[in-house]
Parts: C-alpha cells; structure tokens; sequence
C-alpha cells in the first residue's frame, strides 16, 4: 500500500532471493566507491547494472552489446518507463553511460547501416576496442541475452553431475566462473560424466587445454587403440597429471 515513507506512491512487492546456490556476477569494487556516487539517473544506473550483467552472459574473448540486444530484453525495457518511451530511455541511457565513462561505444557496419556496439570500461573492454580499431577481430551477430532466459547454475551443474559440494569447491567454481564461458564449462562437465571422470580436476585440465589449444568442435567420441575413448586425451593433461599426483 502507499505510504508517508515511499512519498503516497505504491511499492511493487520483490519475494526475495531464494536459498540455495545462486549465480552470481562479478561488479568491480570501483563501481560502488567511485561510479556509483556520480550517476544521477535512474535510468543510466539501472543500464550500467544491466551491462554489467549482459556482457558476462556473452561468450568469446571480445564481449559487446548493441542497442538491438537490449531493446530485446523485455523484461529489462518493461522496467525502462512505459512502452512506448521504452526505447528513447534506453537511448539515453546508453549516452549517458558513455558520456559518463562508464560504457565504450564504437560504430561498426550493421545490417542497414553503421551501428553502434558498446564494451564495459575496464581493461579487457579497452584491449577489446583497440584490437578492433586495428583490424585484428570483427563483430558478428552473437545470439542475444535476455533476463527472461533461466539455465541451471554452476552449482547446480556440478551437484546434479558429481556430488554434494563443499565451501571450498564453491569459491572455486566461483573463481571458474569468472574465468570461463559457461558453454566452456557445461560441455567440459558432460565430457568428464562421458568418460566417467567425475572429478572437478578433470573438469579443469580440460578447460585448460581448451583455453592454450582452442576449444574443439564437438565430435562424437571414438575408441583408440586401448579401448579407451579418444576424448580420454584429457586426462593426460600435464596439469591434470600432476594434480592427481597430489591427491
């Protein structure tokens, strides 16, 4: 109900996080002590934390979003003022962002003419932009994220495929998850269940591998010489060797 303390206006109700493990994202500290303060907009700030969370949805090296990519989020434009203003708000934002510091915004060719892409101001979001302003990678037409899209988390993943977990393995799927893309990590879990090496260590030699040598495309397993599965490769993994060593 409207109360003196939310100025008469009505409070959408928000049921709370739910238990267990949630996916989380990664903000940068700086974003509360030193970005956070500056933004005067409600708008800017709900596009800034929207980006944050989008670009770490993306996979592959060079992570961006396009104002196409967020006007197709609807649940995130039905928050961004009525219907028919949705648009020019998110517009706005973006510049605002921009003009800020906050995004990177850089025109590339689209499908009906120069369009804009925005990157995150950090490190990788800066190498990202100058790689492109060099000619080195190009931008394609990466499938689009959208709030309204659920998939199991990490943990998840993990608890349904190898067991209970234990703090300590959390903080390191954590770490896991900031390192690799998602895909990355779903597909190296299926292989480990595939060849019955239901081992986190296993799940990283291969997601090392992955990251040194490039990812394979997805083949079906075969059998060697031994008998054992050709995909197996992985754990001869150097890496993965010497951890078992220290078991």
């Amino acid at each position: 109900m409207p109360s003196k303390r939310t100025g008469g206006k009505k409070v959408r109700p928000f049921a709370g996080f739910p238990a267990g493990n949630l996916k989380r994202i990664i903000v940068p500290e700086q974003f509360f002590s030193d970005l956070l303060p500056l933004i005067d907009d409600l708008n800017e700030l709900k596009l800034t934390v929207y980006c944050l969370w989008a670009l770490q949805q993306r996979e592959g090296d060079h992570r961006y979003l396009r104002l196409r990519d967020v006007l197709a989020d609807e649940v995130f434009t039905s928050g961004m003022g009525a219907a028919k203003d949705a648009e020019a708000n998110v517009c706005a934002a973006l510049a605002r962002a921009v003009a800020r510091g906050s995004l990177l915004e850089v025109m590339v060719p689209g499908p009906t003419g120069d369009e804009a892409i925005y990157f995150m101001n950090t490190d990788k979001g800066r190498r990202a932009v100058e790689a492109l302003e060099r000619g080195e990678w190009q931008p394609g037409n990466g499938a689009a994220v959208g709030l309204i899209a659920s998939r199991p988390t990490i943990f998840a993943l993990y608890e349904e495929n190898f067991g209970p977990l234990t703090p300590l393995l959390s903080e390191t799927l954590r770490d896991a998850e900031a390192t690799y893309p998602y895909g990355w990590i779903q597909d190296a879990m299926r292989a480990a269940v595939e060849n019955n090496k239901r081992s986190w260590r296993y799940v990283e030699a291969i997601l090392r591998r992955w990251t040194t040598e490039g990812r394979p495309p997805p083949t079906p397993a075969k059998d060697n010489a031994n008998g054992a599965p050709e995909n197996d490769r992985y754990v001869q993994d150097q890496y993965f060797r010497r951890r078992e060593d220290e078991k």
